[in-house]
């Protein structure tokens, strides 16, 4: 989330033709408009006190507040539709006035939140440990990895995608979790995502003493695991195969502990601590186990160690803010875009103090953007971001929708490969992130071709085409179909087992695309049934589900969402295009977006939000720069995003020149004051 929610909490009427107040006249305005609901009579929706703010320099203490005053006039959510609106100009003038109010108030005040000491997902920890020994197989299989890369397509260097790539799909089962890992171990639990965010957020992964013995037990299973051997450890001749009996051991011990250490936590190690590690191995020794048992049980210790398993800046304990320094910076970089360890270069460039200078942070940055450990990033963020884990549990109506089952698989395990190419095409070709909104190419199954259309030649649909999926690159001309805003597994999950879902679509769209989702409805709310009640059975679901803005609780949202679910609704609940409904009726999807861009079909809404795509880059950049720093983004955070978007603007909304200004940005350059970290 962008800012922090407002919802029905500032209720303005200015009348239309009041001119614009400058600075020193918001308080007289709040007075004047905002009272009836926000003080007077005791009357406090949202509970927010206007009567309680008596000064501007009360309202600059509070950025929160002036937070949520500009994102409900930004976002149009105020006032509502059945009140009386304001002049555009007043409008524009009154939210300019607000933000510069805002600016200033986070100068004096600007603390970005503290991301909290957090343990590796599991994700991250495979990833960690596979870059540490360097294996050459996965250690556990994740399920979560919604695409799996056969043929070895995946190739960013070349900053070009192939034409033809041959893919797995999550829901195909275990055949497609059978891969190379380490026999015997065995994956904790998956890390779900916050409600707010993604599955690496800070404030969601805490380290309980049973979590902690069970890293102690997976460390152990890793290194004791039959696989764990000469064929699967890229670093076993140089760390774990015995030395000659003439060299030093107690000066090979600490020679191979040292760099190992050194990668495993991030930065160098104090003598202290590498004489505890390397006094554990000689005293193993002593006792007359081998050298490499010696080795191997030190490295369950050292992937078992809070230093490897926890995440965290190193902050300043005098100052407020500061920037990271380079290993900071470092493990900021690699686990943001690798969701693993720095490598030997992060770390080297970062010990000299290289990486902090500009020129070589950019370099660094388009390096790995094109290294293949990218993969990792396409891997997570993706998915998470467009939630696609919910087309997993979507089963439509088999009755209803027959085509969607094919054996006994189902469609979704194609629909969900065509958005997440979509999305690696777009980063590793640096194509405009419009792309992503409204592409004229897409990547397309034989089966996608057979069951949503032709868009291309990319011959017939393969009956054995349920393990390994092959997909084509296409162009797209009907502009109906480009893009994941309408892509079928979209479409899909969001919708019922019978009908569509307009509201969670309208839902899907501000939070996804805008990165401003709806409060959750009042829990007393029912829910509109699959099929109409008696006597409902001529009307559209417009006109049925028009009760639920009929409630003073329910409008404000319903106002924002509305517009955008109903855009969507040629689409049926499979996704597949409709001009009617069952009972005959036509599809009424026209509508205005942010009261402003009218539209009267599909066509017309890409092309809406295309006029907004600064909010979209705002929004994306906004899901990157939380999902990067593993927290929930704050007020203070806001005015970043602004500065990402209109920078992105300047070099055409180019995907790595948007992860470049959130990599350049304040908030991921800068650490809060966190407790100190006890040293263990």
């Amino acid at each position: 989330m962008i800012r922090p929610r407002v919802s029905s909490l500032i209720f303005f009427t200015l009348a239309g033709g009041l001119q614009a107040a400058p600075k020193e006249g918001i308080l007289k305005v709040f007075q004047t408009s905002c009272i009836e609901c926000h003080g007077k009579n005791d009357k406090v929706k949202g509970k927010v006190n206007l009567l309680e703010i008596h000064s501007l320099d009360e309202l600059k203490k509070n950025p929160d507040l002036l937070g949520k005053i500009v994102e409900a006039i930004d976002f149009e959510e105020m006032p509502p539709e059945d009140e009386p609106q304001l002049v555009p100009d007043t409008r524009k003038n009154f939210l300019t006035n607000l933000e510069t109010l805002l600016e200033e108030s986070l100068t004096e005040t600007k603390i970005y939140p503290q991301t909290p000491i957090r343990r590796m997902t599991r994700f991250q920890y495979n990833n960690a440990v596979t870059d540490l020994f360097d294996l050459k197989c996965t250690v556990f299989t994740l399920p979560e990895r919604m695409m799996r890369n056969h043929k070895n397509y995946f190739k960013p260097e070349t900053e070009k995608m192939a034409p033809v790539v041959t893919v797995g799909s999550r829901p195909l089962g275990k055949s497609q979790m059978i891969e190379p890992r380490l026999a015997g171990v065995t994956a904790f639990p998956q890390d779900l995502r916050a409600e707010h965010g993604y599955d690496n957020q800070g404030d969601h992964l805490s380290l309980s003493p049973l979590l902690m013995e069970s890293f102690l037990k997976l460390g152990q299973s890793v290194i004791q695991s039959l696989d764990f051997g000469p064929k699967r450890v890229g670093i076993w001749k140089t760390f774990f195969a015995p030395p000659s009996n003439k060299e030093d051991l107690p000066k090979v011990v600490r020679e191979r502990l040292k760099p190992l250490l050194r990668k495993a936590f991030r930065r160098p190690v104090e003598p202290s601590v590498l004489d505890r590690y390397s006094s554990y191995v000689l005293g193993q020794l002593e006792k007359g186990t081998d050298f490499t048992s010696a080795m191997k049980a030190v490295s369950a210790a050292v992937i078992s160690s809070p230093r490897f398993l926890y995440l965290y800046d190193g902050a300043s304990e005098k100052d407020k803010m500061g920037r990271v320094d380079g290993f900071d910076l470092a493990s900021r970089l690699s686990f943001f875009l690798w969701g693993s360890l720095p490598d030997n270069q992060l770390l080297e460039l970062a010990e000299s103090g290289e990486l902090l200078k500009e020129e070589v942070l950019t370099a660094q940055l388009d390096r790995m953007l094109k290294d293949r450990k990218i993969k990792r990033f396409c891997d997570s963020f993706p998915s998470q971001w467009l939630q696609l884990e919910r087309i997993i549990s979507s089963v439509p109506d088999p009755k209803k929708f027959p085509q969607f089952y094919f054996l006994k698989y189902r469609d979704s395990m194609h629909m969900m490969m065509e958005p997440l190419l979509l999305f690696e095409t777009v980063l590793i070709e640096n194509l405009p992130i419009t792309q992503l909104l409204d592409s004229d190419f897409t990547y397309r199954s034989g089966h996608l071709e057979d069951t949503y259309g032709k868009l291309g030649t990319i011959g017939k649909k393969k009956k054995g085409q349920v393990g390994v999926l092959t997909f084509h690159r296409v162009p797209v001309k009907d502009r109906r179909n480009g893009g994941i805003i309408t892509n079928a597994a979209v479409m899909t999950m969001t919708s019922g087992p019978e009908r569509t879902q307009p509201i969670t679509r309208g839902a899907w769209l501000a939070g996804v695309i805008f990165n401003n989702p709806p409060e959750p409805p009042p829990a007393n709310v029912p829910a509109l049934g699959e099929k109409p009640s008696k006597g409902e059975e001529h009307l559209t679901l417009r006109e049925r589900l028009s009760m639920h803005r009929e409630r003073a609780d329910c409008r404000g949202c319903h106002e924002q969402i509305d517009p955008l679910g109903f855009a969507l609704e040629n689409y049926n609940a499979v996704g597949k295009w409709r001009e009617k409904y069952e009972n005959g009726r036509d599809i009424d999807m026209q509508g205005t977006l942010f009261r402003k861009h009218a539209f009267e079909n599909i066509t017309n809404f890409k092309d809406a939000i295309l006029v907004e795509k600064d909010r979209f880059a705002r929004g994306l950049a906004g899901h990157l720069l939380s999902f990067s720093l593993g927290r929930e983004l704050g007020v203070a955070d806001s005015v970043i995003l602004d500065k990402i978007a209109e920078a992105s603007a300047k070099d055409g909304y180019r995907f790595k020149y948007l992860i470049r200004e959130v990599v350049k940005s304040e908030p991921f350059l800068t650490k809060s004051n966190s407790k100190k970290i006890a040293k263990k």
